[in-house]
């Protein structure tokens, strides 16, 4: 792996792959993959299509074990932890397709999140008026710009909008770590800096690992970038390096990379 500008201080990460690997079959699907996140960073995990990076969030969230390597999430190895377990220490990720309620308001889709992290989450009786988890989802969504829709169904918002309930999802609880796959897809240009606003909006004790097709959101978001090809990590850098890195042209390019 090639590090451009690594004068970096050491300080404590809240992710830590040790030679990552995952394989389906024969198929080689990420390849000795280290990595460090260090507490409050904005990551973004670029490549072309192909290149693993979906692959590696779900190591990351205990959807699939690693076939080889280790996994330490704050501080503990969880490689073999299942997501739930990993979602209780802290994590919380969205996914590329919605997994929303389209049946029910913006606001129940946040009210679900915080719900799900509560000890009595899988009890059946229906909550009260005045269940204080109800006016938390109020605050999440205000504070991310949802107010205005907070009554409305799922199922009637925008895509853009639906993209930043899931972030609020993602927020509620108060995680230490987010993994966000490809928040921009489908996006028209304005939501897209909608997007970027809000990404920066999330509070600085969030870490935040992004997984992007669009070179110019990432480069917005990010701090530093890990640029992934066939399975490996190939580059890492700052926006401006990486801007300016040959291999990561070459690869966008199309062009053969060793």
């Amino acid at each position: 792996m090639e590090v451009v500008g690594s004068n970096r201080t050491a300080v404590p990460c809240c992710l830590r792959l040790e030679a990552v690997g995952r394989r389906f079959g024969a198929l080689v699907a990420v390849s000795d993959v280290s990595l460090e996140i260090p507490y409050g960073e904005r990551r973004a995990i670029i490549g072309a299509n192909g290149a693993g990076k979906t692959t590696l969030f779900n190591t990351i969230a205990g959807d699939y074990p690693p076939t080889s390597g280790r996994v330490i999430l704050f501080g503990q190895d969880v490689t073999r932890l299942p997501s739930h377990r990993r979602t209780r220490r802290g994590l919380r990720r969205t996914y590329q397709n919605s997994l929303l309620f389209g049946g029910l308001s913006v606001q129940d889709n946040i009210y679900l999140a915080l719900k799900g992290l509560e000890p009595g989450r899988l009890s059946l009786r229906r909550p009260e008026p005045d269940d204080f988890l109800f006016q938390r989802a109020i605050d999440i969504g205000t504070g991310l710009g949802l107010d205005t829709i907070l009554s409305s169904h799922v199922a009637d918002i925008s895509h853009g909008q639906q993209r930043q309930l899931e972030i609020a999802m993602a927020v509620a609880g108060t995680p230490k770590l987010i993994l966000l796959d490809e928040p921009a897809a489908g996006l028209s240009p304005a939501e897209r800096v909608g997007l970027v606003q809000l990404l920066q909006q999330i509070p600085r004790q969030i870490s935040i690992i992004i997984i992007e097709h669009d070179m110019e959101v990432a480069l917005r978001v990010a701090e530093r970038i890990t640029v992934m090809h066939q399975g490996a990590i190939v580059v890492e850098g700052t926006p401006q390096e990486i801007q300016e890195n040959q291999t990561v042209h070459d690869i966008y390019m199309g062009k053969h990379v060793h």
